[in-house]
């Protein structure tokens, strides 16, 4: 029988993506700084680059096996974020 432990011992290394439908770059950005923290993404503003802050989020550890697109493929940052998402969450057709 699983334990209460026994998952908190071993957690699940799953990502996690909020959908971009609705926000600025910024808003959805600040979202992701906030559900990743401990990987220290810079916090973005008007001048923030999406394309570089893209890369990095993309290097987080938990991304890494995911397949998820590169954002210097895309003019548009909610083009990639969607991207993204539909890599995170492939659909279940």
């Amino acid at each position: 029988m699983l334990e209460i432990q026994d998952l908190m011992a071993n957690p699940l290394n799953v990502a996690q993506v909020y959908d971009p439908r609705y926000h600025t770059f910024e808003s959805w950005a600040c979202l992701m700084v906030e559900l990743y923290s401990a990987q220290q993404l810079s916090i973005p503003d008007a001048n923030t680059d999406w394309k570089e802050w893209g890369a990095g989020l993309k290097s987080i550890d938990v991304f890494t096996n995911e397949g998820i697109p590169g954002p210097y493929q895309f003019d548009d940052w909610q083009e990639w974020a969607e991207q993204l998402v539909n890599a995170v969450n492939p659909s279940t057709s």
